[in-house]
This record gives C-alpha cells, structure tokens and sequence, in this order.
C-alpha cells in the first residue's frame, strides 16, 4: 500500500431483482413462499489500483457499476467476494444530503454531518464559519434543510465533507447540481487536495472535466473493468466507444448528431500562409471549415489543443468568448479562432473541435485529432516541459559579473 491509497482486488457484488415480491402473508402461502427474482452483478471480478495523492475518475454509462463501486469504497455495501483496502481518513459525498436531517437546520445538520464523518465538536467550532462561507448558503444556515433546494443540500454538504480534511475524499454525481461558480471553488478544492498528497475518486459523466481534471481513470462497463490508464487515453477511448465514433479519412475521430459538421481543421500562420515555420511564441489561426445541413441555433464551437502523448493542454469555446452566432444556416463556411501567441515548446500537437448547442448538452460534431502541427524553437526557451513561460533571474549583487550571452550559445 505504499504507493497506493486504494487497492481494489477482484470484487464483486450482485443484488437481486425482483419481478414479483410477496408483500402479504397470504401472498406468501399462495406461492409456497417463493419470490421471484433474477440475480443482476453489479460488479464482476473488478480489480485495479489507485495511486496515493492522485485524482481519480470513474466512468461508463449508467448501470455500468461505477456507484455501486463507490459505495463499496465507502463501507455503504459489503462486497460479495474480493476485498477493498483503503490507506487513511475517508469522506465520502455519495447523494444529495447524505446524513442531513430534514427538520434540522442547516447548522445543525453541519453538526450533526460532521459528526458522522468523524470530527470532534470542537474541530467543527473551529471550521464552522468556513464551511459555511464555502457553501455559500450564507442566510440561510438556520432554516430547515426541508426548504433548501437541491443546489444548497449539495454545497452545504460537500463543504462539510471536504472540511473534514481526508486522506480520501468520495465524490459521487453531485456536483452537476451546483452552479458554475461552486464548481469551480471545487476544481479549486480538488487541485489543493491533490497537492496536498491527498485522493480523489469521482464519478462523472462531464468527459471534458474528467479529462483536464483527472491523473487517472477507469473505464467499467457492465460491472467489467475494460481500461484503466491516463484520463486523457480513458476519456478518448469511452467518447470513441459511446459516441459510436467513426474513423475520419485523413486522421482523426468523428462522432455526433450531425445536424453541422466541421469538415476539416485547418492551422495557418497569423498572416495566412503555411504553417510550417511555425515557432514557439509565434500567433496562428485554427480554421474550422464547416458544413451546416440544417438551419442550427446559436451553435458553440470549442477548440482544443493537446500532445502526441494524450496531454490537454489548452482549450476554448464561444461561449467562454462571447462568441456564439444566433444561428448558422444550411451551407458551407468557416470559423475562425486566433491565437495570439503560443506559449508551448518545439513538438507535435492535435487539433480537436467540437461543436454543441447553447446549453452545452448535445454535441452536433465533434472531430478529435482532426489535424497537426509542428512548432520549431522560437526566441524562447525553456530546461523542459510543455509551455514556455516569460521568466527572468535577479537578486545577484551588482559586483558579481555574469558569464556574456556570447559564452552560453
């Protein structure tokens, strides 16, 4: 367990469904007391690890087991066979208002909460007004929890749960609930835990989350494990299977409804031309070149970059831009997405678009890896890395020369 703070060895639970209970006596009598009922494995022979200080994603469609593996994590389900060991203080955040009482009041319930998960009354004064100023419930903290809505059980509740300070930190589905800015004060959360050598397994169906915010993954389907690996190789190969993705002459990967979709991912240098002399630091142009089948409402187009090696390393779309156009019409065009400047150090990299509705909940195409290119060295540069960051040294006493540029070349 050294270097791993959950060890998860061949489990397997199942639980049984039935398709006529008795739910009388007589029931009962009349069918000699038998039930019937059909055996459903939630989880088959499912074994992997999870490295200590790591952020960790479940993933899969519904039913695939990824809850009910939490669960087990959590000590909620006793697995049938197979064992789970976990190394430190566990908090888990599985449903909406797990452990708060209805009738209490959302200071109480703070109390009452804390206390499940293991904190001293005395630990809970200490952090009481943080837990509440990250909640943001703010006036509310002494009505009833009852008159909450599903929004504030889930703030309040995920800030008493990450308060407890764990080694590792359970996170069921719950954060689509709350609003943007909650979301981000948890990415925020998330990335200090991680820092701070700590664990976290979440559930999720957000890919784009799962993939710039998770070290690793784990792919389940049907209560069998079929990958486990890097978040960005995980998330790419699950988008693939879901979307029934297609292979796109030329390179790349294309899944969507198909109401508009981009053609083809053109890179230009800032002036138009070729971008074969293409430096770090240098501004180009990504030039998705489209093709609308039908009138589209306000469609969102999203450009992202990343490595050879699966890495996200940037990303953007026109509803972050204020860039989004009331509507697109049948027909062929082309989209624009300039750059200013690439902070990224000489290699290969992908283009990725993808193109959603407003609401963000439906992607009409998407075109992974859909093209390439090279960066040479530029004016900057850098030991290692991926991006290439302005950094100058000082602080040496005047009287202490400095080797001539001339010598380091």
């Amino acid at each position: 367990m050294s270097d791993s703070a959950i060890v998860v060895d061949r489990v397997s639970k199942s639980f049984r469904v039935y398709q006529e209970r008795n739910q009388s006596i007589k029931a009962a009598v009349l069918r000699r007391g038998r039930s019937k009922y059909s055996d459903f494995k939630a989880l088959d022979d499912v074994s992997f690890e999870i490295p200590r200080g790591s952020t960790f994603g479940l993933m899969g469609r519904n039913g695939s087991g990824k809850s009910t593996l939490l669960k087990c994590m959590a000590r909620i389900l006793n697995p049938d066979s197979g064992s789970i060991m976990m190394d430190g203080r566990v908090a888990a955040m599985l449903e909406v208002g797990s452990g708060f009482h209805p009738e209490l009041s959302g200071r109480e319930n703070v109390y009452l909460n804390g206390a499940i998960l293991g904190m001293r009354k005395e630990e809970i004064d200490a952090k009481f007004d943080r837990i509440v100023e990250f909640s943001g419930v703010g006036d509310f903290i002494d009505q009833p929890v009852k008159n909450y809505s599903s929004g504030m059980y889930v703030r309040l509740g995920f800030s008493v749960s990450i308060h407890v300070e764990p080694d590792i930190l359970l996170v069921d589905e719950v954060l689509a609930v709350g609003d943007m800015d909650f979301q981000e004060k948890c990415m925020e959360k998330f990335a200090q835990f991680r820092d701070e050598g700590r664990t976290v397994v979440v559930v999720s169906h957000g890919l784009e989350q799962m993939r710039s915010f998770c070290d690793h993954a784990a792919w389940l389907e049907h209560g069998v494990v079929r990958d486990v690996g890097p978040a960005s190789r995980i998330v790419d190969e699950y988008a693939d299977s879901s979307h029934a993705a297609k292979q796109v002459d030329g390179g790349g990967t294309r899944f969507g409804t198909g109401e508009i979709q981009v053609d083809r991912i053109e890179v230009l240098a800032a002036d138009g031309s070729d971008p074969d002399r293409l430096a770090t630091g240098d501004a180009m142009v990504v030039r998705a070149h489209y093709t609308a089948h039908e009138t589209v409402e306000r469609p969102v187009l999203g450009v992202s970059i990343g490595t050879r090696e699966g890495v996200h390393v940037w990303g953007t779309h026109g509803f972050d831009a204020g860039w989004v156009p009331e509507r697109i019409e049948p027909g062929s065009g082309s989209i624009d997405v300039s750059i200013a400047g690439l902070p990224l150090l000489p290699g290969t990299y992908d283009v990725s678009t993808v193109v959603q509705d407003f609401r963000r909940t439906v992607i009409f195409d998407s075109l992974q890896r859909g093209t390439s290119f090279a960066l040479q060295r530029g004016d900057r540069d850098n030991a290692g890395g991926i991006v290439a960051l302005d950094a100058t040294f000082g602080g040496l006493a005047p009287e202490q020369p400095l080797v001539p540029l001339s010598r380091l070349r």
